[in-house]
């Protein structure tokens, strides 16, 4: 059984997409977390191989405090893109959150030296905060 194209079954095309993402990342800013989950899963469903709609929605997990499904999201989002600085750093705050100190402080101390400052410094926050 081969998989639903969805985009193909609405007639939609890219600009549809990016209306749909648009909307979820203003109930985002609004902290209307559960609104935004359901667009951005919704936008999975019609694109999953989209690393950021993929990171969002493990952001927006994270942001709930459920640290197991926002790694999940996280780690499908870092297949597709590596080194996506704010997956990584996200990817380190849910392995905290598990307790997986180890790890979660290895992948901190890799964004230490990261050139955007917003990388370094949460991976240095995460650091101070759980040594």
């Amino acid at each position: 059984m081969s998989a639903i194209n969805w985009m193909e079954v609405f007639g939609w095309d890219k600009g549809n997409l990016e209306d749909l993402r648009f909307v979820g990342y203003a109930y985002l800013k609004q902290g209307k977390y559960d609104i935004a989950i359901t667009l951005f899963k919704a936008l999975i469903v019609l694109d999953p191989h989209n690393a950021y709609d993929l990171q969002t929605l493990g952001a927006l997990f994270l942001e709930q405090g459920n640290h197991l499904l926002a790694l999940s999201y996280l780690e499908r989002s870092l297949k597709i893109e590596p080194n996506h600085p704010f997956a990584l750093l996200n990817r380190s705050k849910a392995l905290f959150g598990l307790g997986y100190k180890r790890q979660a402080m290895t992948a901190a101390r890799s964004l230490e030296k990261n050139p955007d400052p917003r990388i370094a410094d949460g991976a240095f926050s995460l650091i101070l905060s759980h040594s």
